[in-house]
């Protein structure tokens, strides 16, 4: 009979008596101590964990899309490229979060849903701050986190920078000349398809051999948003399968609010010049 396998004989590290180990490394008694189900439904932990992974995910897109966004500021737009291709990843693996959720029944849901009382998934500050970056801006969403005043200031500062598309337009009009108007207006306020962005795009996308870093840099936008619809559209089917039409817990209307998100378009002029070209 051979001797059990022993990791420690190939140099494996077993002893972690004053080291750091995975689990201190990662902070894992705080993170899986962060599940604080408020009902006995068995389904409760299942949607924490869903939201609370979505989270830590956004987080790391925060990270990624900000970076992206200061390496186009600074005429590096290489290491924006591959940012903005890990971003659409991510969103494809929130996108598969919608699949484990999907096996929770409107029966199951019931079991617990009163213990949310408003909280709601509209009230993520980090996934207004994305859509606040990407372009979709509405000061009207920041009255949710009113009365979070860290919070109002972190969204509140996000909309006085330009978004990724606006900094984009400005890498495009360095080749690609845009009218003032475009490159001035109030980055506040959210941003309106213009005829002049579509043109000057066109003309990316008939020379790309001639304008291959702008070219390139509009696909990953697109293959960002892409993505990123797809996880809308994924949230609208996952709440109508689980809820129907019922008002959302923090008072949208649910499926019909979402429904109207899906009609957001983040980068216009890249989806638009497609019919024409």
């Amino acid at each position: 009979m051979t001797d059990p396998y022993d990791p420690a004989r190939e140099g494996a590290q077993m002893s972690f008596d004053g080291r750091m180990s995975y689990g201190d490394y990662l902070r894992l008694p705080t993170l899986l101590d962060a599940q604080h189900p408020l009902s006995d439904a068995h389904d409760e932990l299942l949607f924490i964990i869903q939201h609370q992974t979505s989270e830590l995910w956004m987080r790391l897109a925060l990270h990624e899309l900000m970076a992206a966004r200061a390496a186009l500021q600074g005429a590096r737009p290489r290491p924006a490229f591959k940012m903005l291709a890990r971003v659409a990843r991510i969103f494809e693996q929130l996108n598969s979060a919608w699949d484990v959720l999907r096996t929770m029944t409107p029966s199951d849901y019931t079991t617990f849903r009163e213990a949310l009382g408003q909280s709601s998934g509209f009230q993520s500050h980090q996934y207004r701050q994305i859509e606040f970056l990407l372009g979709n801006r509405n000061p009207a969403m920041l009255r949710p986190h009113e009365h979070r005043p860290d919070i109002l200031a972190l969204l509140t500062a996000e909309l006085e920078q330009p978004s990724l598309y606006d900094v984009a337009l400005r890498v495009l009009d360095v080749s690609v000349p845009l009218p003032k108007e475009v490159l001035n207006r109030d980055v506040r306020q959210p941003y309106a398809a213009q005829e002049s962005v579509i043109a000057a795009w066109t003309e990316v996308y008939r020379a790309p051999e001639t304008h291959w870093e702008l070219y390139e840099l509009a696909e990953k936008l697109v293959d960002l948003e892409d993505y990123f619809r797809r996880w809308r559209f994924n949230h609208v089917t996952t709440v109508e399968r689980v809820i129907g039409f019922k008002r959302g817990t923090g008072g949208t209307g649910g499926v019909s609010y979402l429904k109207r998100m899906l009609e957001v378009e983040l980068f216009p002029e890249l989806w638009h010049l497609r019919t024409d070209l």
